[in-house]
């Protein structure tokens, strides 16, 4: 076990770090990007229950104060392929343009998350612990650029004139996160550290019969900045009296509150740019401007989340999970325009036929049901309506795998969604999604004999 995950982190580091993004999202121009959902695949097959989501082998960094909850040590890698429709003139009244359509894909995220007790060793020695802690280290983008747009336009005594607009790039965060439970009270802390580079180009060409000069300018970011948050979840045993009486036959019922939030946090943009023309035809290149790298301060925005988790033991679970991310008060030196701040509303389940089945593996299987409306903070300028919405739903399989007295977990999944229906640029896609888990109790086991 040790040497799988040995070895699929340093096989998926490299990957994860370099990986550019390939989507072509118009939206991205704006901001810093899009920015990235940090549920796990077993949370947003449930449209996102981060605040108030927890379970024994699966890890959510959302509410870092989830990870106290774990069983296992646990190894989780994310993966998703999209499938996507643009369209435009959608807001103005013209006629729509047929869709273009798009795949990308990307990996999504790596994970490592450790209780520092084995509860191997609590049964062993017949003791009962008010408490537990946890550790995890996660590497996932921060945002991600990618567009390509192009713009064609016939001016009077120069003719076609045709403007491109590139992006490509993102931002990555490393998160160490901590949390500790004592009884039914559960607190966790992100800390992370931010880095990653967009490059941006911009290019203006001209009928190639003409001596126009053609004109390029690129620009290099770089990020880097320190990043927090914390959480807390509240445990509450519905029926805790009725099963410490008879705790074989009857059903844990639980309900879970959660809360995360985190403050403003500054960060650094190192920029460096070059300007130049390049005559049609004679292929005659003039720099016009270049500058060297030079540093800017900026602010990261506040976040809040809140949720409740009805849990009916191992049968079924229930949720609702509300977010909201202060992007109105981003700053940094590049932003012409400002952001919108966002709300999030969630709503998930999921539902197991019967756990213990020995006769049927699909009755094991965890099925997951979400729904979800998101706000999207990069605004399209110049538009009567400038809340663009991300609206969907998400089903999935929670697959679990048996080796050698261990348990494992495979999660697949499929999310539907449309975002800024009614406006200038209108996004249609299907996200394929899969995550698998490693669990292993023998982390931390002591010995008992040598």
């Amino acid at each position: 076990m040790r040497k799988i995950i040995f070895i699929a982190t340093i096989i998926s580091l490299p990957v994860l770090v370099l990986c550019q993004a390939t989507d072509n999202s118009p939206y991205s121009r704006f901001g810093m990007g899009d920015i990235a959902d940090r549920n796990f695949m077993s949370s947003q097959f449930m449209g996102g229950l981060g605040s108030s989501y927890s379970d024994p082998y699966q890890i959510n960094i959302v509410n870092p104060a989830s990870l106290s909850h774990l069983a296992a040590t646990s190894f989780e890698m994310g993966l998703s392929a999209k499938s996507k429709g643009l369209r435009n003139g959608v807001a103005d009244g013209q006629t729509p343009n047929a869709y273009q359509n798009l795949w990308s894909g990307n990996l999504n995220y790596i994970s490592l998350a450790m209780p520092l007790q084995n509860r191997v060793n609590d049964l062993l020695e017949r003791k009962r612990r008010a408490y537990s802690v946890a550790t995890a280290f996660t590497l996932m983008p921060y945002s991600t650029v990618g567009y390509n747009i192009t713009t064609t336009e016939s001016l009077d005594n120069i003719g076609e004139v045709s403007k491109n607009f590139e992006g490509e790039g993102g931002s990555y965060q490393f998160l160490w996160s901590n949390a500790i439970k004592y009884k039914d009270f559960s607190f966790g802390v992100n800390l992370g550290y931010l880095f990653g580079n967009v490059e941006y180009a911009r290019s203006v060409q001209f009928d190639p019969s003409q001596a126009y000069f053609n004109t390029l300018f690129t620009e290099t970011k770089r990020y880097s900045g320190f990043l927090w948050d914390a959480g807390f979840i509240y445990t509450l045993k519905l029926n805790k009296s009725s099963k410490e009486q008879d705790e074989n036959n009857r059903v844990l019922k639980t309900l879970n509150f959660g809360v995360h939030a985190g403050t403003n946090t500054s960060f650094t943009t190192r920029t460096s740019s070059f300007q130049g023309a390049v005559q049609s035809g004679t292929g005659i290149v003039d720099t016009l401007s270049s500058s060297e790298e030079m540093s800017f301060d900026g602010t990261l925005p506040s976040t809040l989340g809140l949720g409740v988790s009805y849990y009916h033991g191992e049968k079924y679970a229930i949720g609702i999970n509300y977010s909201r991310a202060n992007w109105a008060n981003f700053d940094a030196h590049f932003v012409n325009n400002s952001l919108n701040n966002t709300s999030n509303l969630s709503f998930g389940a999921y539902f197991r036929p019967d756990y213990k089945s020995i006769s049927s593996y699909f009755s094991r299987v965890y099925y997951r049901l979400g729904l979800f409306y998101n706000q999207v903070p990069n605004a399209i300028p110049d538009q009567f309506d400038n809340s663009i919405e991300d609206v969907g739903f998400s089903v999935g399989m929670g697959m679990p795998l048996f080796y050698q007295r261990k348990i494992s977990h495979a999660n697949l999944g499929l999310t539907v969604g449309m975002r800024g229906r009614g406006s200038a640029v209108e996004e249609r896609y299907i996200r394929i999604s899969f995550s698998f888990t490693f669990n292993d109790d023998e982390w931390f086991i002591k010995r008992k004999y040598n």
